[in-house]
C-alpha cells in the first residue's frame, strides 16, 4: 500500500515538551533540519509523495465521490463502481435519505 517514509520529527521534540508533535517546515540558519544535515532528521518534501492510484483515495481505500442532489447518481451510475459518496453539506434531510436509499440500491457506501 505505497512505499514508505520516515517518521518526520519536528526538530527540538525530544529537548522542549512545550514545542507539539504537529510537523512544522524547520526555518533558520542555524537550524539543522533545514541545512538537511542527516542526523538531525527527514524534512518533508514532494519526493515522498505516494503513488497516484493511493493519493487522495478514503482511508477504505476507495475514491470519493460528491453528490450534490439525486440527479448526480443517476447520471453517473454507472461509473460509481468502486466509489464512495460524501453527501453535500448543505443538503436538507429529505434529500439526503432519499440519495442514502437510492445509493443502498446501487450498493455504494455514504460516508456522511
Amino acid at each position: 500500500m505505497g512505499t514508505k517514509h520516515p517518521q518526520f520529527v519536528r526538530p527540538n521534540r525530544s529537548v522542549n515538551r512545550r514545542v507539539k508533535e504537529k510537523w512544522r517546515k524547520p526555518r533558520g540558519i542555524d537550524n539543522k533540519q533545514a541545512g538537511k544535515i542527516k542526523w538531525a532528521g527527514a524534512v518533508v518534501n514532494k519526493g515522498y509523495r505516494g503513488p497516484n492510484s493511493t493519493r487522495d483515495n478514503h482511508p477504505q481505500g476507495k475514491k470519493e465521490f460528491m453528490v450534490m442532489n439525486l440527479n448526480d447518481l443517476r447520471k453517473f451510475e454507472k461509473e460509481l463502481k468502486g466509489f464512495v459518496l460524501r453527501l453535500q453539506a448543505t443538503l436538507s434531510k429529505k434529500s439526503k435519505e432519499a440519495i442514502r436509499k437510492k445509493a443502498g440500491e446501487m450498493g455504494l457506501k455514504v460516508l456522511n
